[in-house]
């Protein structure tokens, strides 16, 4: 067994690879010797990958794995591994298994309990939220949303009161319409980046809030070419607490009159009557 870096590279494993997503100089040098060592590389497109390894002057032997085929490729791999054959896997850019086909593969090389090592490489949603300066201390990955409106709407009322960045991936021909379903679900203030074309020629990152998202993207023609990675802003502690006001609020108005709910509220929540009696004026607008 070879090593680099105090780490031995068994035989009889799948090495789930991590590729660059648009700069080719972003792969690392493990990434590099290990491809240089496996029998043979399954892949998402085996054109795609073919240029990905002659461009570091690497031939090696494709295997085609993609979200269509997964179960039945994993077949033919465990049995390469287990006559200790070295395997990678990788997707057309970034990391298998995440919003990319590989995780079918590694779930049954892994039930039938050969080794599975990870290689770390570039990560869109990672580098969208070095560079957003959002300060949520957690950040929730969603991926890509649900292609039609009426369940993208939904699945992201679920989210609007996660206490995190939110992480999504978009198409170019899906933006314009995520971003003003975002803008209508969210809080128009809630601040937005959006990071299109990550580590590419035309990468351009663009952080404001989201009632201003639309107008900037409609700007140039550009803005709305190339892969999106749309960083929202969690929820904030005054928003949460807001909305916990209106819970109680909700409850004591179906038994108490306005003034005698919000004073109730007031003593409950510690927040001011005044704003809890517009609160309950406007629950009682909504219902009428």
């Amino acid at each position: 067994m070879e090593s680099l870096s105090h780490q031995t590279i068994p035989d009889s494993t799948l090495y789930v690879i991590g590729t660059p997503i648009g700069n080719m100089g972003d792969i690392s040098l493990r990434a590099l010797h290990i491809l240089g060592l496996v029998d043979a590389v399954a892949c998402e497109d085996t054109r795609v990958t073919r240029n990905l390894l002659s461009f570091y002057g690497l031939s090696k032997e494709l295997i085609s794995a993609h979200q269509h085929n997964e179960r039945e490729i994993a077949a033919k791999l465990i049995d390469r591994l287990r006559n200790g054959d070295r395997i990678a896997l990788v997707s057309d850019a970034g990391t298998p298994a995440v919003s990319d086909p590989g995780a079918k593969i590694v779930d049954t090389v892994r039930q039938s309990g050969l080794n599975v090592i990870p290689i770390p490489g570039p990560s869109a949603a990672i580098t969208a939220l070095s560079a957003s300066g959002f300060p949520d201390k957690h950040f929730l990955f969603v991926g890509f949303l649900p292609t039609r409106a009426v369940q993208r709407r939904e699945f992201l009322l679920n989210l609007k009161n996660v206490n995190a960045t939110l992480v999504i991936y978009e198409a170019p021909h899906r933006i314009r319409e995520t971003l003003k379903t975002l803008a209508d679900v969210f809080e128009p203030s809630r601040q937005i980046l959006i990071a299109r074309e990550i580590t590419k020629l035309f990468e351009e990152i663009h952080r404001c809030p989201l009632f201003e998202s639309t107008a900037w993207l409609e700007q140039n023609p550009d803005h709305q070419k190339g892969e999106f990675v749309l960083l929202v802003e969690g929820t904030t502690t005054s928003a949460q607490t807001d909305l916990q006001a209106q819970h109680v609020l909700s409850v004591l108005l179906e038994e108490l009159p306005v003034s005698s709910a919000a004073s109730l509220a007031a003593r409950i929540t510690g927040i001011k009557k005044k704003k809890l009696y517009e609160m309950a004026l406007q629950l009682k607008d909504s219902e009428s």
